[in-house]
């Protein structure tokens, strides 16, 4: 068996208050996007996002954080997967982004809503070729038979769109959550970190500090 109990480090990097943030979270969140992707962490829009299934059963899985505005956070996947069907029953959603090497982390709770097409497919024509191929070919979360059975349907696919670009599946676009709290954590001395949430009322937007 493991024992785990003394591994730690102290967190002493920086510090989080009430008057050094912006007062619009989404603002906050590009600044420190923006910090992530200067320290060279890698995959800095890795983002962890946890639904809920018609049996009030809780799932997790990284998706990648493709387009962030002021609407909120736009990922991408099969509409036929298994967070798909999750946020068709219940779109409230979490995600949150690690980054360890800053000593950071941010919650956002929201609701996930399709992007529109046109969306989608702009964001399908910036992929690589394999990349659009990929969608077709993966009936995402299904139980497939093996490895080569998947790379058999990749050359079908290939020889299929050999002769022109490949399109936009239908079953196959982004979701953006939109964000009803989030949240900034900075790591402090002694585990008492400092934890600011923004929580939308009425239009505009409430800092709360919140208890290590």
């Amino acid at each position: 068996m493991l024992d785990l109990t003394q591994m730690r480090r102290e967190y002493s990097q920086a510090v989080l208050d009430e008057d050094s943030v912006h007062p619009d979270p989404l603002k906050q969140f590009e600044k420190w996007f923006a910090e992530a992707q200067s320290a060279q962490i890698s995959e800095p829009n890795a983002m962890v996002l946890a639904t809920v299934n018609a049996n009030n059963v809780p799932s997790i899985r990284a998706v990648l954080l493709k387009i962030f505005d002021t609407r909120g956070f736009v990922f991408f996947t099969n509409y036929n997967s298994d967070k798909a069907r999750d946020i068709a029953i219940n779109p409230n959603v979490a995600l949150e982004f690690l980054w360890l090497d800053l000593e950071r982390q941010v919650k956002i709770l929201g609701r996930a809503e399709k992007i529109s097409t046109a969306e989608s497919l702009k964001y399908f024509l910036s992929r690589s070729h394999d990349s659009k191929i990929g969608a077709w070919v993966s009936d995402q979360s299904k139980v497939i038979s093996s490895r080569q059975a998947l790379m058999m349907q990749v050359e079908k696919m290939k020889a299929k769109f050999s002769s022109g670009e490949v399109p936009l599946p239908d079953f196959w676009g982004g979701y953006r959550v939109v964000p009803e709290k989030i949240e900034f954590w900075q790591g402090r001395e002694s585990r008492l970190h400092d934890r600011l949430l923004y929580t939308r009322h009425e239009g505009h937007w409430v800092i709360s500090r919140l208890a290590p």
